[in-house]
Order: structure tokens, then C-alpha cells, then sequence
């Protein structure tokens, strides 16, 4: 399979919304995910698309960000893959291309958050040489 990695024009952020959607398991309608997808494209946000011909079959955001412990930093986010191309080493190849991408515009460090339970997402990313540095801590205002 020749799969494809490229930002997402901001144009066409709404195409991660079916996406976005599954990964959440349908716990924000996907009228409140469009309204916030097209506010985030107008931060300091991108999205990396995976693509199969023209069909969008994963994708990760991506934050920037100076952190004082980190330096120029991009954390990575809402990173999903369609289930029938996982296991594949398609993770693997993604998290490359943004490394390359992200380093060619000057950053220095990723990070990201993963759910405790999602044990998949934990073996990906200690095997991309991701270390835990600390807890998230959420609050709803």
C-alpha cells in the first residue's frame, strides 16, 4: 500500500472530524468537533494527515509551543489510525514523518499525552523513544 503524509490544509480540517469522532468513542457530537477543529486551525495548530489515495486513514495534531524545560516543543495529539491498518508499522512510519517534519521547522522536542488505558498507544510510543515525564491533570471549569 503506498500511504501518504501530509498537513492537512486548514481548508480541509473538518475531514478529521469522522476521525476525531471514533477516537473519542462519540463522546463529543461531531457538531462540537467542527466548531472546535476550525477554532484550533486558527492557534498555533496543525493536523498531519495519513492518506490512502484520497482517503484520510489516520491523523495527529500538532501544538507548538516554547516550553521553559523543553525549548521549541510540539506536542502531538489526537494521534489515530483507522483499526484495519494498525499493527502494520504504519504508526512507526507516521511518528517519523512528523519527527522530520517538526525538526525541519526548527523544533527540538515532542511530547504528548495518551490515555492510561490506551496500553497500544504506550508501546508506540516508548518504542519512538518517548519517556514519561509526569501525570496530566484535567479540570472541567
Amino acid at each position: 500500500m503506498d500511504f501518504q503524509f501530509s498537513i492537512i490544509p486548514k481548508n480541509e480540517i473538518e475531514s478529521v472530524v469522522p476521525l476525531v469522532y471514533d477516537l473519542n468513542e462519540a463522546k463529543i457530537s461531531m457538531e462540537i468537533l467542527r466548531e472546535r477543529f476550525n477554532e484550533m486551525i486558527e492557534q498555533n495548530y496543525e493536523c498531519a494527515g495519513i492518506y490512502l489515495g484520497n482517503d484520510l486513514i489516520g491523523v495527529s495534531g500538532l501544538w507548538y509551543f516554547t516550553r521553559h524545560y523543553a525549548g521549541k516543543s510540539v506536542e502531538i495529539d489526537h494521534v489515530f489510525i483507522k483499526p484495519e491498518y494498525r499493527g502494520s508499522g504504519l504508526g512507526k512510519k507516521f511518528m517519523n514523518w512528523i519527527s522530520n517534519y517538526v525538526m525541519n521547522k526548527g523544533y527540538q522536542t515532542m511530547e504528548l499525552n495518551t490515555y492510561v488505558q490506551n496500553y497500544p498507544s504506550h508501546k508506540l510510543y516508548y518504542n519512538e523513544g518517548f519517556e514519561i515525564l509526569g501525570y496530566h491533570f484535567f479540570k472541567n471549569l
